[in-house]
């Protein structure tokens, strides 16, 4: 029986757009079914990882500047524009959850509109909590960008965001991507995906 994959993730992080490219081929490769849940990552870290904000404000912090050299090799790798971090880091992305959210539903949509607001954001630099501009990124991806954007602003969808980041704090998610192979078995982040396909692939 297949296994499933679920990623739950917030599209102001450049690992988490890391993570989402090189987890569709893997995907592909183990045949595992796989579920894609959008949170919003500032509630996590207020709720169990504020460590996260300490570190951005130490100004000779090694490890943080080494993972900027360390994430344009990934994007290279993964054949990803990572233009990081723009001026609008770091991002607020209540407005881009909403609109992800509003397409939890319709996972090939989801799909499409994370991978256009990633390249946004990442690529162009453009502003990540701009209505106007998701709107424009779930347009260039095929999609009804204004319905999306009216959807995004329903008392259901941002019920569902705050459900969706409760629940991975409730299973022992700290960041952006969390990932849980069926069910219970989590994973972190986009370094961690050779041990997620191990998971998916084991008989």
């Amino acid at each position: 029986m297949p296994r499933h994959l679920e990623f739950f993730f917030d599209l102001s992080s450049p690992w988490t757009y890391l993570a989402f490219t090189n987890v569709q081929p893997l995907i592909a490769r183990t045949g595992a079914g796989a579920t894609f849940r959008p949170i919003l990552v500032g509630g996590v870290f207020n709720a169990v990882n504020q460590s996260v904000y300490a570190a951005r404000e130490q100004s000779d912090n090694r490890k943080l500047q080494h993972s900027w050299k360390v994430l344009g090799d990934w994007a290279r790798l993964a054949g990803v524009e990572m233009n990081f971090p723009s001026r609008w880091h770091p991002a607020k992305s209540v407005a881009a959850m909403r609109f992800a959210t509003a397409l939890e539903a319709d996972q090939p949509a989801l799909i499409a509109f994370a991978r256009a607001a990633f390249e946004s954001y990442f690529g162009a630099q453009d502003n990540l909590d701009d209505p106007a501009v998701l709107e424009a990124a779930a347009t260039r991806a095929g999609l009804d960008g204004a319905a999306i954007r009216e959807a995004a602003a329903s008392d259901a969808v941002k019920a569902r965001l705050r459900a969706n980041t409760d629940e991975v704090i409730a299973r022992g998610g700290y960041g952006s991507p969390s990932m849980f192979v069926d069910g219970d078995d989590m994973y972190f982040g986009n370094d961690q995906l050779p041990l997620v396909e191990a998971a998916l692939l084991k008989a």
